[in-house]
């Protein structure tokens, strides 16, 4: 069992060592930095006015100020979801339902497995690709599409965009792409998702 009462295998699945015991680090050094307990975080995130996630997180963050990782930790303890994050197939089955983004999904998947040592982990929001640490991430889009984002400079290839702010995969990935077909992971994503991987 983890310090929380929950079993200690309750992580994402697909993480590499070094982001395993990153995890594991949030919530070692929560009560050391702060002076509260995981408890009484659990018991101001319970106070929280707001019911949406980012608004939530957000609340940690300008009025207790808890860094976005740590408040994502206190959250997923105060308001556990119904689907673990050790459910990886569940969390693919609940994110990626439309055809077409599983589609691309798939061909990101063969493009990624190709490069050594990878790791594929599913998030709520988004399936990651790591080496040691992320290299890219893809999130279902609209239309059955598949926004992209790598570990790269936005200036890397002519049709990568800055990242959005409003992504939630990590600052690491610079450079997002849109992908409209499986089709679009061809040559020119491969060599983006293996620069990606040399960085990672």
């Amino acid at each position: 069992m983890g310090t929380t009462g929950k079993p200690a295998n309750d992580r994402p699945q697909g993480l590499t060592e070094r982001q395993k015991k990153w995890f594991a680090s949030v919530e070692a050094s929560l009560q050391r930095d702060t002076g509260k307990t995981i408890e009484a975080w659990v018991a101001i995130a319970k106070t929280c006015p707001h019911e949406a996630p980012r608004a939530r997180t957000d609340w940690l963050r300008e009025h207790h100020g808890l860094g976005v990782n740590r408040a994502a930790h206190v959250l997923s303890v105060a308001f556990p979801s119904a689907m673990s994050w050790d459910d990886a197939d569940g969390l693919r089955a609940a994110l990626w339902k439309d055809a077409g983004s599983e589609a691309i999904l798939s061909a990101l998947e063969a493009a990624v497995s190709a490069l050594p040592d990878t790791v594929i982990g599913q998030r709520k929001s988004f399936t990651a690709f790591s080496r040691k640490v992320q290299m890219a991430a893809a999130r279902p889009v609209k239309g059955g599409h598949v926004m992209l984002g790598l570990a790269v400079e936005p200036d890397a290839d002519r049709r990568l965009q800055p990242r959005g702010k409003s992504e939630s995969w990590g600052n690491r990935l610079r450079g997002q792409l849109l992908l409209t077909s499986p089709q679009d992971v061809d040559a020119s994503v491969t060599a983006l998702l293996r620069q990606a991987w040399e960085r990672s």
